[in-house]
């Protein structure tokens, strides 16, 4: 089982940014906040392609989660990377499967599952 759910997109890197922003919000979403990891990086001298991270939530799926394990905090909010690499752009979430490999104890029933789903269409839907 990958850790990840990365594809690569033809879009430009900003396009792709807010394909990925309106399909959150389709999949009945909230997107919290956009980081600009490069220009941050930047500010304190360092290069690097562009890079951004979108932090997005559902607060049912949230509070379900933290109900069967207050830790899980520590994953959340979901987040989707848009970045280019080697002149390439890419779009990658982190897939919520895994969840029950670090939290195997905590009964969370088909969620990690079905946001996997919701997280794989989104990023499918925006490339």
């Amino acid at each position: 089982m990958e850790f990840d759910y990365t594809m690569t997109t033809i879009k430009p890197f900003d396009v792709a940014v807010l394909a990925v922003e309106e399909e959150i919000v389709k999949a009945g979403m909230r997107v919290l906040y956009v980081h600009d990891v490069q220009k941050s990086l930047v500010e304190k001298g360092f290069q690097r392609d562009q890079f951004k991270i979108v932090e997005f939530c559902n607060a049912k799926y949230a509070n379900e989660f933290l109900n069967a394990d207050i830790k899980i905090g520590l994953c959340m909010p979901c987040k989707i990377n848009v970045y280019v690499k080697d002149g390439e752009a890419f779009i990658s979430g982190m897939r919520p499967i895994v969840l029950s490999q670090f939290f195997p104890h905590a009964d969370l029933g088909e969620m990690p599952k079905e946001i996997d789903q919701i997280i794989r269409n989104i990023i499918d839907n925006a490339k």
